[in-house]
């Protein structure tokens, strides 16, 4: 992507600068818009409504139903078919994940510098609990990415490895001394975690594209893959229900049962990927978007309130002047849940 991009229009109204701004995001962000379209679609849209001479809303409709229709008409099915409904590659995902991670590690060891000095007291009780934690969140990361890249089986092996590592950690934890190994300077470990941060960010997200999809087979493959990575993708990139995406299997199974020529299933439904981001288009595709926020959110809900509930238990934190901050979290994700169920509900759920 160019740093520089072509003057942008001159919006006369607020709402419009808003609208536009709106479009420009969903693009970037749910569509994976290539690099010039928004500007392009925005200074044609600039055009439209200066002529009409009526706010962008009344005369292109809604920004978010205005950003999938250029989408669906000027983005080319093969490079929708790649981006789950969160508008993500599997390689954006995981980068997303680990750099946020490593933006969270730099940030609690620059709280520590400032509440309780300069130095971090390492033991191997600390060494082994925060590894355990980094872990589990990397591989809980990597599951949710499975899924979307339509891996279920994946996924399940994944979240069973987390479990594996959580148990293991805690058995750990409490076996281990809790004798001081050595000091380190927590801005040492903030630049460590800043440094893996940047690490994530360039690593090349193609490549981690690779690792999640399936290696080619030779042509007499058995469709029963095909089929199966049909259901995948239906289930997990586009947030199918299972039982939708079983009958969508159901349906091309029995197609290919009527075929008398012996065609292969990608030689009738050409690839995998593309036909299920057919499948999957249409009116429901917000409805699934919507639901599958809503069960995003309400389970980091969950484990905020778990972590707010642990902190007022103690004696210590529950006078902490960071016990507001915790608060102030957990009632964000609360108001967040309300906002996405109201959201799902306008979808007609």
């Amino acid at each position: 992507m160019t740093k520089t991009r072509s003057s942008a229009p001159h919006w006369v109204r607020e709402d419009d600068e808003d609208w536009a701004a709106t479009v420009e995001v969903r693009l970037v962000l749910d569509h994976d818009a290539p690099a010039g379209l928004a500007d392009e679609v925005l200074a044609e849209a600039h055009e439209i409504v200066e002529q009409a001479g009526l706010p962008a809303r009344e005369v292109l409709g809604d920004p978010g139903a205005y950003a999938r229709t250029v989408a669906a008409e000027r983005i080319s099915e093969e490079r929708r078919a790649r981006v789950d409904v969160y508008g993500m590659t599997p390689g954006e995902r995981v980068s997303a994940a680990l750099c946020t991670l490593g933006f969270v590690g730099a940030a609690l060891c620059l709280l520590y510098w400032i509440e309780d000095g300069l130095w971090i007291e390492v033991t191997l009780t600390s060494v082994v609990g925060c590894t355990t934690v980094a872990l589990a969140v990397m591989l809980v990361a990597v599951a949710l990415v499975a899924r979307a890249a339509g891996r279920i089986r994946g996924m399940w092996g994944w979240l069973a490895g987390t479990a594996a590592t959580v148990a293991g950690g805690a058995a750990l934890t409490t076996a281990a001394p809790d004798a001081r190994l050595l000091d380190v300077p927590a801005p040492v470990l903030a630049l460590a975690a800043a440094a893996w941060t940047v690490g994530a960010f360039l690593f090349p997200d193609a490549t981690i594209d690779r690792w999640f999809t399936p290696a080619p087979r030779p042509r007499d493959a058995d469709d029963e893959r095909w089929l199966a990575r049909l259901d995948g993708l239906l289930r997990g990139r586009h947030a199918m229900k299972a039982a939708e995406a079983r009958g969508h299997v159901r349906e091309v199974r029995q197609h290919l049962t009527h075929t008398t020529d012996g065609e292969r299933a990608e030689d009738v439904f050409g690839d995998v990927e593309v036909y299920a981001l057919r499948l999957s288009e249409g009116p429901r595709a917000e409805q699934r978007l919507a639901r599958r926020k809503l069960y995003g959110t309400a389970a980091m809900t969950v484990v905020f309130a778990i972590l707010l509930v642990d902190r007022l238990l103690d004696p210590d934190e529950r006078t902490s002047v960071w016990m507001l901050v915790w608060v102030a979290v957990f009632a964000y994700w609360v108001w967040s849940v309300f906002r996405e169920w109201q959201a799902l509900r306008k979808t007609g759920r």
